[in-house]
C-alpha cells in the first residue's frame, strides 16, 4: 500500500511511465526468451542463423542508444517514447506473421531499434519530471520494472500452450496499447535547444572523461543483472535437479523488490553520500556470487543446496536495489540538463559494450570451469567483476571527480523560519 501512495504522490506522467515499464517489461519477456526455440524448432532454422537473428535484434538495440539519447533532446521525449513503442508494435507482429527470413531480419531490426529509442528516453522524460524526487522515481521505476519480468515469462509460459503466434501478437497488442495510452495522456514538453549540432553534443559528452569513466565502473552492475538470466538460473536448477528452480529465482527478486526498494531508497538517500551506496551496492552485487560458489558442484542435487543459491540471488537483486536508482539520478548530473537523453544514450552504449565483454568473460570462464573441474569459476569471475566495480566508482568518490550531491529539500516549515 506504502508504494501505491508514493506512486499516486507523482505527477500522472511518471505514474504513465511507471506503467509503460511494467507493460514494457512484461511484453519484452514474454516473446524474447521463447524466439530462438521458437526459431530453431518450428521454423527449422539452423543455429547460426538463429543466432544472426537475436544478434541483429541485440545489436539494433545497443548499437543505437545514442540516436534514442539525441532524439530525446531534439525531438522531445514524449515522441521518442510514443514511436519506441509503436515500432516495438510491429517488430513484435512482424514475429507472429513472418517465417521469412527477410521477414525476421525486419522485425529484429524494428524491436531493436525500438529499444533504443524509448529505453533513454523515457529515463530522460522521468528525470526531467521528478525533478528533486528522482531517486524515489527510478526506485519506483525498477519495482515495475522487476514486476514485468516476472509476470511476462509466466504469461509467456501459459500462451505458448496455444502457439507462439498467440503469445507474439499478444506481446504486440500490450506494446500497441502502451502506443496509445502514451499518445493521447503523456504530456509534451518544451524542448530546449542544446546550442550545437548532433555531433557537437555527442563530442561535449564523449570528452566527459569523467562520466565516461564511470560508464565503464558500471561494466560491473550490468554484467551481473545479467546473470539473473544466465547463470543463477543455471545454479538453481543445477541445486535442485528442477528445471522450474529458475522461477523461483525471480519471484524472490520480486517479492524482495516490492517489499523493500522504495524503503531502501529512501532511507539510503538521507544517510551520507551516494556515489558511497553505490559503491556499496556494487560490492553487495559483488559478494551476492560467493555463497552459491560454496555450493557450485558439490554432489547430487538436493534443495539443501537451493539456499545459498537462493541467497545469492536475494543479494544480488539487494544490490541492485541499492544502486540503481542512485545511478540513474547522478547521470543527468553529469551535464546541461539540455543533453540529459544523449547522456543516458552514451551511458548505455559504453556500459552496454563493457558489460557484453563482462558477458563473454562470464561464459567462457562457465565453459572453463566445467571442463577442468572448477565449477566455482565462473561465480568467483562475477564477485571480482562486482568488487572491482565498487572499487572503480569508490575510487571516483574519494578523488571528488563525480558530480555534487544534490542539496537536501528543505521543509516548508524551516523556510518560514528562515525567512522570519
Amino acid at each position: 500500500m506504502r508504494t501505491w501512495r508514493e506512486v499516486r504522490g507523482f505527477p500522472v506522467a511518471v505514474q504513465l511511465l511507471l506503467v509503460n515499464q511494467l507493460g514494457v517489461n512484461t511484453g519484452f519477456y514474454l516473446l524474447i526468451p521463447y524466439l530462438a526455440t521458437h526459431l530453431g524448432e518450428n521454423l527449422g532454422m539452423s543455429a547460426a542463423v538463429v543466432g544472426i537473428v537475436l544478434g541483429v535484434r541485440n545489436l539494433s538495440q545497443q548499437g543505437l542508444f545514442i540516436i534514442g539519447g539525441s532524439a530525446s533532446d531534439r525531438l522531445g521525449a514524449r515522441g521518442v517514447i510514443i514511436a519506441g513503442c509503436a515500432l516495438r508494435t510491429v517488430g513484435f507482429a512482424l514475429f507472429a506473421l513472418g517465417d521469412g527470413l527477410p521477414v525476421l531480419l525486419a522485425a529484429s531490426v524494428l524491436s531493436g531499434l525500438a529499444g533504443a529509442l524509448f529505453n533513454p528516453a523515457v529515463r530522460t522524460y522521468l528525470a526531467q519530471e521528478a525533478g528533486e524526487r528522482k531517486a524515489e522515481a527510478f526506485a519506483l521505476f525498477n519495482v515495475f520494472a522487476t514486476t514485468g519480468a516476472l509476470i511476462g515469462p509466466l504469461l509467456g509460459s501459459a500462451l505458448l500452450l496455444v502457439d507462439f503466434r498467440t503469445s507474439a501478437l499478444t506481446a504486440a497488442g500490450i506494446f500497441a496499447v502502451l502506443t496509445v495510452a502514451q499518445a493521447l495522456v503523456l504530456p509534451a514538453r518544451k524542448v530546449e535547444p542544446s546550442g550545437s549540432g548532433v555531433l557537437g553534443d555527442w563530442r561535449e559528452v564523449l570528452g566527459n572523461r569523467t562520466f565516461l569513466a564511470f560508464a565503464l565502473a558500471m561494466v560491473g552492475m550490468f554484467t551481473l543483472e545479467n546473470q539473473l538470466y544466465l547463470l543463477l538460473p543455471d545454479g538453481a536448477r543445477e541445486a535442485t535437479g528442477w528445471d522450474g528452480a529458475a522461477g523461483i529465482v525471480f519471484l524472490v527478486g520480486t517479492v524482495a523488490n516490492l517489499a523493500l526498494q522504495l524503503r531502501i531508497t529512501r532511507s539510503l538517500k538521507s544517510r551520507g553520500s551516494r556515489v558511497r551506496w553505490i559503491a556499496v551496492g556494487l560490492g553487495v552485487m559483488g559478494l551476492a556470487f560467493l555463497p552459491p560458489a560454496l555450493v557450485a558442484g558439490t554432489g547430487s542435487p538436493g534443495w539443501l543446496d537451493a539456499g545459498p543459491v537462493l541467497l545469492g540471488a536475494l543479494l544480488l537483486y539487494l544490490g541492485i536495489m541499492i544502486a540503481s536508482p542512485f545511478v540513474m539520478e547522478l547521470i543527468p548530473r553529469f551535464g546541461r540538463p539540455e543533453l540529459t537523453g544523449t547522456y543516458f544514450g552514451i551511458f548505455y552504449v559504453v556500459s552496454g559494450i563493457a558489460a557484453a565483454v563482462g558477458n563473454t568473460v562470464v561464459g567462457w570462464a562457465m565453459d572453463a570451469g566445467e571442463s577442468g573441474g572448477h565449477v566455482w569459476l565462473p561465480w568467483v569471475c562475477c564477485a571480482v567483476f562486482g568488487l572491482v566495480s565498487a572499487g572503480g566508482v569508490a575510487r571516483l568518490h574519494r578523488r571528488g571527480a563525480l558530480p555534487a550531491e544534490p542539496a537536501p529539500a528543505v521543509s516548508a516549515q524551516a523556510g518560514e523560519r528562515s525567512s522570519a
